[in-house]
């Protein structure tokens, strides 16, 4: 049926004889009888290994036999080669004159043939020629075979992506292969992009397939639609049983089916595209017809069906009810059936909503957009509740959630589902505390008791709460609906992440560990899916900062950044004001220059929201030290409206309170610094974090005036650092050091200051493998015997060891430290105020290093530093 062109052999199943060893055994003795078969499907290269048998035993001058086989057998006198191609198709008589070749012993018998037909003579045949040795099974090529072909085809390099797809769709037969490197031997190199094969392939194909007898053509026509291997082909073809069995049983044996039983990927392809479009149809409705008559689901084949060009209700509604199964748990499932079920001619705007809730999921926030636009344009837009959901969740993560209140604002309280607790919590986001109310008021109750049901109302209740000032409650019924929402394994449009806002009500209270608890557990988790990863982790990277590991909270920003696709506004604000905040804590001043130009632009394309406050208040104590703080006039006045409109709350409020305490003392203007102080002191009594800052902050202001009473400063910074803001303890205590009057309270508090910075902990990410300790720029903790960062010992934090343990440039490592900040250009001051240590300590340091390394002056100095830290520099 197929010719074939002469090429490579194909891979031999590895049983005893390969048909290199039966080609090297002829070449070596082509005198010696040879009995052997060649078992294979057509097209795996019988016909091609045969003839190279032929060509060994005519080279030798030995008579050959192909193609007939004589009923008288051949004389006894004289050696003859027998070569027999498709020994199946030969009728009994001269199958039994073969046999009497083979069992005679003193002649060549080499016979090819298929795995059927197999008569009795047949199999009576296969056994004598499998007598001395199994018979040389011929199968699929490999991967690296498929390579070379194409590659010397081509005459140049093949991508492997190609040979995975060339080896895909022809299931690895040689003579499909062959069909691909006849058409691409001229082809330009793009034709390897290509994310299909060239249309001459399915051409030449169909050409052949047209050649084969109806019925055969009839049966690779109804498995190609998506009928399988069993009773409904007889109906489908109108046959016998034992016909469609036959036929089956022939195609496979042809090399036109996988062993599943469905064609060869390409043997489909030229099917489709060749067969009359009217009997395909026929074919479809029949499948269709047969499964729904069975009561059996269509999702199986329903794809395939549209993807073919079937246009059926019945398809449509599988592909639908699939994708709502899949929609919270698998969005990328789910938005490909609804595509699919739009392309069989289903009512896109049925299914808007939940295509727009797919991409949403997915992080495509343009393309859920622009769908929920459309129907929320509409008179009576479908699916409302999910349009509402959908499009709120979009301006969230757009920084926008006064918008997303307007959308709930829009329809109103009276919304089935998880719709009223979601526009609560957006109104409350928004400072619109009656709206919220009305909202809450409408919440349905009792509600079906789902996990995603409990979740949300959990949720906004959290929320509401937090308004009350009852912080362990709220935090408490938070982390259960973060819980509740990771159990759901849902990816349900939301405002913000569960875990998102039991992690920001920890961080506005200073619970750094349960911010780091819920927020690992969720990671593990993968709460609300893929998309909503980086604001998880842009979260935790926050809490390592905060804890002052600041090398961990790189490491997560680098994640986050690094996520597949691009980060949402709210999202790259956050990530923004985490690099000046890390910038800050490192004493970076061009990073930190670098990062506050980054986050300007940024910061105008999202409003303020009262989940946003701790980045605005990050980026107010940036802009103070930078001189630059009026860019933030209208951020913080709507803050500042934002919170008197809820009510001025102890928990949101106190955070962005001490940001502008501490801008103020930057900026060294008191007047500002006042009624920052004040509200902290008011709302003491609400707030065990208010009652902390509003102590610091006066002692604060005291050793800015000169008054420095250690045990005050001591105490203070301490209780700072008890709160989840060591590093503003750790900075307290080292702006008093040098304005304390005595000496030893100078040590005192810089031994506080140095030993704040290195016991901040926190639990470590289960992104960050190997935490690293950081001490704000510098590449050890000032006491070695400290635990690595996230309290987890290294194996090198098990060896305690002195803090004057030399390095082979004969630096201690105090030393060290203070060399590498002479490298950056610091003063003397600068570097006391980056270590902790003193202005006078600082230059004793600088001049030992000059004496053990015999620096002259400072250029020499700079010179042997950089030689005596190469080895450390080139190991950071």
């Amino acid at each position: 049926m197929y010719s074939r062109t002469p090429g490579a052999l194909p891979t031999l199943a590895d049983t005893g004889t390969t048909a290199p060893s039966l080609l090297a055994e002829i070449q070596a003795d082509p005198q010696s009888p040879v009995v052997v078969g060649i078992a294979g499907v057509g097209g795996s290269g019988k016909r091609v290994l045969l003839d190279e048998i032929e060509a060994l035993y005519r080279a030798a001058g030995v008579p050959v036999v192909r193609g007939t086989i004589p009923s008288a057998g051949l004389p006894r006198p004289g050696f003859r080669a027998v070569l027999v191609d498709d020994a199946q198709t030969h009728p009994d008589a001269e199958l039994a004159v073969l046999l009497d070749l083979v069992l005679r012993g003193d002649v060549t018998v080499i016979a090819s043939f298929r795995p059927w037909p197999r008569s009795t003579m047949m199999l009576r045949l296969i056994r004598a020629l499998e007598n001395d040795r199994p018979a040389i099974a011929l199968g699929a090529l490999t991967h690296g075979e498929i390579a070379e072909r194409l590659r010397d085809a081509a005459a140049r390099p093949v991508p492997l992506e190609f040979v995975e797809r060339v080896s895909q769709l022809t299931g690895s037969r040689p003579w499909l292969v062959q069909h691909v490197i006849e058409t691409i031997r001229d082809s330009t190199p793009s034709v390897f992009r290509e994310p299909t094969m060239p249309t001459d392939v399915a051409e030449r194909i169909g050409s052949e397939i047209a050649l084969l007898d109806q019925p055969l053509r009839e049966l690779l026509l109804a498995l190609a639609v998506g009928f399988d291997a069993t009773g409904d082909l007889v109906e489908a073809l109108q046959l016998d049983a034992d016909t469609v069995r036959q036929l089956l049983n022939r195609a496979m044996a042809d090399g036109l089916l996988l062993s599943s039983g469905e064609p060869v990927p390409l043997i489909r392809h030229a099917v489709m595209s060749t067969s009359p479009t009217p009997r395909v149809r026929d074919f479809q409705s029949i499948l269709v017809d047969s499964i729904t008559r069975a009561g059996l689901p269509l999702d199986t084949v329903a794809g395939k069906l549209v993807h073919d060009g079937m246009h059926d209700s019945r398809v449509n509604s599988a592909l639908e009810d699939a994708a709502d199964k899949a929609l919270r748990t698998d969005p990328s499932i789910a938005a490909r059936l609804y595509e699919q079920s739009k392309e069989g001619g289903a009512d896109d705007r049925a299914t808007g909503a939940r295509r727009a809730q797919a991409a949403v999921a997915l992080g495509d926030l343009d393309e859920g957009g622009r769908i929920v636009d459309e129907l929320l344009a509409l008179d009576d837009p479908p699916d409302l509740p999910r349009a509402a959901d959908v499009a709120a969740s979009i301006w969230a993560q757009r920084g926008m959630m006064e918008r997303s209140a307007e959308i709930y604002r829009w329809i109103g309280p009276d919304t089935p589902g998880i719709s009223a607790s979601l526009g609560a919590i957006t109104m409350i986001a928004s400072g619109d505390r009656p709206g919220a109310d009305a909202m809450f008021a409408a919440v349905e109750s009792p509600a079906s008791p789902t996990l995603l049901r409990v979740s949300t109302n959990l949720l906004g209740s959290g929320i509401r709460r937090t308004l009350d000032d009852d912080d362990r409650t709220a935090l408490a019924t938070l982390v259960r609906a973060s819980d509740m929402m990771t159990a759901s394994r849902s990816a349900v449009p939301l405002p913000d992440v569960p875990a998102a806002l039991a992690a920001l009500v920890a961080l506005h209270g200073g619970d750094l560990d349960i911010a780091a608890s819920v927020l690992d557990d969720a990671l593990v988790g993968e709460q609300c899916g893929h998309a909503a990863q980086p604001r998880l982790i842009l979260l935790r990277a926050w809490v390592s900062m905060q804890s002052d590991q600041l090398q961990e909270s790189r490491d997560l920003l680098a994640v986050a950044l690094g996520w597949e696709g691009e980060l949402s506004p709210r999202e790259e604000l956050l990530a923004r004001a985490l690099e000046i905040g890390l910038a800050r804590r490192s004493d970076d001043p061009l990073a930190l220059t670098q990062a506050w130009r980054a986050s300007r632009t940024v910061l105008l394309h999202t409003q303020v929201d009262l989940f946003s406050l701790l980045p605005l208040g990050e980026m107010l104590i940036a802009g103070a030290r930078l001189h630059d703080s009026q860019r933030l006039e209208n951020q913080l006045s709507e803050a500042w409206s934002l919170l008197e409109r809820l009510g001025r709350p102890a928990l949101w409020s106190v955070p962005l309170h001490w940001a502008a305490v501490q801008a103020a003392i930057l900026m060294e203007k008191p007047a500002d610094l006042a009624p920052h102080g004040a509200a902290l002191v008011r709302l003491a009594p609400h707030s065990h974090l208010a009652a902390t800052m509003a102590s610091a902050g006066k002692v604060w202001i005291s050793v800015l005036a000169g008054d420095v009473n250690t045990a005050q400063v001591e105490a203070n910074a301490r209780a700072l650092a008890s709160i989840g803001f060591t590093w503003d303890g750790s900075r307290l205590a080292g702006h008093a050091a040098p304005r304390a009057a005595e000496r030893k309270d100078m040590a005192r508090l810089l031994a506080t200051a140095r030993d704040l910075r290195a016991s901040g902990s926190a639990v470590a990410s289960p992104l960050v493998a190997d935490p690293k300790p950081d001490t704000g720029g510098t590449s050890e903790s000032p006491d070695p015997a400290t635990p690595a960062a996230g309290g987890r010992p290294t194996r090198a934090d098990t060896r305690i060891r002195s803090h004057n343990e030399r390095h082979a440039s004969g630096l201690s490592a105090r030393e060290r430290e203070v060399g590498r900040l002479v490298l950056e250009g610091k003063t003397y001051r600068e570097i006391g105020e980056t270590i902790f240590i003193s202005a006078r300590t600082a230059e004793h340091h600088i001049a030992r290093i000059r004496r053990q390394l015999g620096a002259t002056n400072r250029a020499d100095l700079l010179m042997q530093l950089r030689i005596a830290l190469g080895d450390d520099e080139a190991g950071r």
